[in-house]
C-alpha cells in the first residue's frame, strides 16, 4: 500500500513538472524576444505573466471538469465490466452445459 502510494505520488510530481515545464516553454517562446540581455524588459515579463496566468487559470478549469466528470466515467467503466463479466459466465455456464449433455465419444 505504502509503495502504491509513493507510485501514485511520484506520477503527480512527474505530470506537474511536464505541464509545468510545457507551460515554461510555450510562454518563453512566445514572449521572449531578445536573449542580448541578462534581465528581462517589462513587456516581456508582462507577457509572461499574462502567459502563465491564462495557462494556469485554464488548466484549472480542466481539471475541475475533470473532477466533475470522473465519477461518471467509472460509473460507465464498472457497469462495461460487469456486462461483460456477465457474458463471459454465461457463455461459459453455456459451455458446461453443452459438454454435460454432448454423447459419450465426442
Amino acid at each position: 500500500s505504502g509503495v502504491s502510494i509513493r507510485h501514485r505520488r511520484l506520477f503527480q510530481l512527474r505530470d506537474f513538472l511536464l505541464v509545468y515545464n510545457r507551460m515554461t516553454e510555450l510562454c518563453f517562446r512566445h514572449c521572449v524576444s531578445n536573449l542580448n540581455y541578462r534581465l528581462l524588459t517589462g513587456s516581456e515579463e508582462r507577457c509572461l505573466d499574462g502567459c502563465a496566468g491564462k495557462l494556469v487559470h485554464a488548466n484549472h478549469r480542466l481539471m475541475r471538469a475533470y473532477v466533475a466528470l470522473m465519477p461518471s466515467i467509472m460509473q460507465r467503466r464498472v457497469a462495461d465490466y460487469e456486462a461483460s463479466a456477465a457474458l463471459a459466465s454465461q457463455g461459459s455456464a453455456r459451455e458446461g452445459s453443452v459438454a454435460a449433455t454432448a454423447p459419450p465419444g465426442d
